[in-house]
């Protein structure tokens, strides 16, 4: 049995997952749209685009990582992700119109290149564990995982923002004795740059994975009929319905992912609300992804120790603590119920993860995980949707006029009512609709 971290596909897995997703634009995503010349209308409309493209691509991308292999649908992930951000690197500032398409066509590709991606890499470095070494480090390799995303996300996150201001650039050259000016037009490619040599760089890493279905005889190996693709569909679909522990992991999930990551998605106006200066937004997106470092490990022992319905009572505790003070909106202080919620974010990744890989058979692993992403990106949408509706219905329904930001405080509310009503939901229908025990596998 080999240790497992001498297993080439697990240390490449990490490697990928960094590459992949420590992106230097995130702390500026925003800006980066409406500086290249695109309004806040198209930014909206190119966000829908890429949900839209991840929830038709997700499910049959993770099927045919399970009949061609997830070796070659990685492959084809980075490669994606090579153009889409290449694209954006060097396409001209001309013609608003040629621009807003471009970006259409990388919202489009990055939407393709994290379905073909989601499910296909965790279970071709799961498969992997389970062949050459002992399948119950997975929740270790989870560990180890998060850690090294979180330092990628720490750096990304404080030199993708650094790197965008023209003015502290200039200061750092000034302090070197360098005369050298900065546009923003120049810097606000910057981290696009950097992004694009980490799509070479995770193409690079996928290229050196060896497929664990390539030990298989050739004889069990399926031939990559498309319409196979559709038929696993079906069959992991079906497995999903038909085992309640799955399909409750799932539904947890997205409760969980739904709600805290809208919640991520307006932390920038939150942050505002309470008062925090906008210099210190990439210092505290720093402190949240050094969670990473310290709650996996915490996980873990949760997960190996302790009942699944304790995972979900931990995790459900500290979401719905955080979201109820959150809305207190104290100057300063909301600071803390904030992080405890994003502290959740990644409980729930790890502890899905964890109970997924362990109940899915390795034939339908890759296409079970994409029905988790499809499940969680549908989720964001609707909430996403539900929350612009309440935010105009809520402003129509005013007589006088009000502000964005009072509007923004009088609907926080439901985010934790929105939550209490799931859960309970969630919990109703596994006890009373399965007749068992909350998470009784």
């Amino acid at each position: 049995m080999t240790p497992t971290f001498s297993i080439p596909n697990i240390r490449l897995f990490i490697a990928f997952k960094v590459f992949f997703n420590s992106r230097f634009y995130y702390p500026v995503f925003t800006i980066l749209f409406l500086d290249f010349g695109l309004t806040v209308a198209q930014f909206s409309i190119l966000n829908a685009v890429w949900a839209a493209t991840i929830v038709l691509a997700e499910v049959p991308s993770g099927a045919l990582a399970d009949i061609i292999g997830r070796k070659r649908l990685l492959v084809f992930a980075t490669s994606i992700m090579i153009i889409e951000i290449g694209i954006i690197s060097f396409i001209p500032k001309t013609d608003p119109s040629i621009i807003f398409i471009v970006f259409l066509i990388n919202r489009v590709l990055s939407g393709l290149a994290e379905a073909a991606a989601s499910g296909a890499d965790e279970a071709i470095a799961y498969d992997s564990l389970e062949a050459e070494g002992d399948k119950r480090q997975w929740g270790r390799v989870l560990e180890i995982l998060m850690r090294f995303q979180s330092f990628g996300f720490i750096i990304a996150m404080s030199v993708g923002a650094a790197i965008y201001d023209p003015n502290l650039l200039e200061s750092v050259c000034r302090f070197f004795d360098l005369d050298t000016n900065f546009s923003q037009e120049t810097t606000m490619r910057f981290p696009l740059y950097l992004t694009f040599i980490l799509a070479i760089c995770a193409f690079i890493t996928t290229l050196r994975m060896d497929d664990p279905d390539k030990k298989l005889p050739s004889s069990n190996v399926k031939k990559p009929e498309i319409r196979q693709a559709f038929s696993l569909t079906l069959k992991a679909g079906l497995w999903i319905l038909k085992t309640p522990f799955a399909l409750c992991v799932i539904l947890f999930g997205m409760l969980f992912d739904g709600i805290i990551r809208m919640v991520v998605t307006l932390s920038s106006q939150y942050y505002r609300m309470i008062e925090l200066p906008e210099s210190t937004f990439g210092i505290i997106g720093s402190l949240v992804a050094m969670f990473g470092l310290v709650i996996p490990k915490i996980a873990k022992k949760i997960a190996e120790n302790r009942s699944p319905s304790y995972a979900v009572w931990i995790t459900a505790g500290l979401s719905l603590t955080g979201l109820i003070t959150m809305n207190f909106f104290w100057p300063y202080l909301g600071l803390i119920p904030a992080l405890i919620t994003f502290s959740a974010m990644y409980f729930t990744g790890f502890f899905v993860s964890f109970y997924m890989n362990q109940v899915t058979s390795s034939d339908l692993r890759a296409t079970v995980l994409s029905f988790k992403g499809l499940a969680y990106n549908i989720s964001y949408g609707i909430l996403g949707i539900l929350y612009a509706l309440v935010l105009k219905i809520k402003k129509q329904g005013l007589q006088a006029e009000i502000d964005e930001n009072t509007l923004f405080m009088d609907t926080f509310s439901g985010f934790p009512f929105t939550f209490i009503l799931w859960f309970i939901l969630l919990i109703a229908v596994y006890i009373f609709g399965f007749k068992k025990p909350l998470f009784h596998r």
